[in-house]
């Protein structure tokens, strides 16, 4: 089963909420794609500000084998590990151009694919609950004290004869 997180985008002029069709569901793992064709994959999600900064750490890491002087085995390597790289770190370059656009993390689902997570998640979501986690005052309740009579356990009650 992948992980999916779940990104709300900012809503349109004459909307309250952004509406469901619009989310983006960004699945976390290894992207093949990304990792053959990196730039091009970049490209093809719109990933700009990514693409930019690949291409100056390409040429650094170029320039940085080339002053070195290295043989082409170890050139081969570094590649191939910088392929690597960008092809288990896909899902975090894409939320993170996400979340620099203005977009809102919505929650995580998990799911067999992505038809399967969108079902999951879109039949427990609710617009005004889109945030993550509930505020702080909502997530305390009572904290039981030890006077109260419902205590579980082979704990003795308070005033209870022994």
């Amino acid at each position: 089963m992948a992980v999916y997180t779940v990104h709300e985008p900012l809503p349109r002029k004459n909307e309250a909420s952004a509406g469901p069709e619009r989310f983006a569901f960004v699945r976390d793992g290894f992207y093949f794609w990304a990792f053959v064709l990196g730039p091009v994959w970049m490209l093809w999600r719109r990933l700009w500000l990514v693409t930019l900064i690949y291409f100056v750490i390409a040429i650094a890491l170029g320039l940085g084998l080339w002053v070195l002087r290295t043989n082409e085995a170890v050139r081969v390597v570094i590649w191939f590990l910088f392929a690597l790289l960008i092809g288990f770190e896909a899902g975090t370059l894409r939320r993170w151009t996400l979340t620099r656009r203005g977009w809102k993390n919505a929650g995580v689902v998990v799911g067999d694919d992505v038809e399967t997570a969108e079902r999951r998640f879109f039949s427990a979501w609710t617009p005004s609950a889109s945030t993550p986690y509930p505020p702080p005052s909502a997530s305390l309740g009572k904290i039981p004290s030890a006077s109260d009579s419902q205590i579980v356990g082979l704990f003795p009650q308070p005033g209870a004869p022994r």
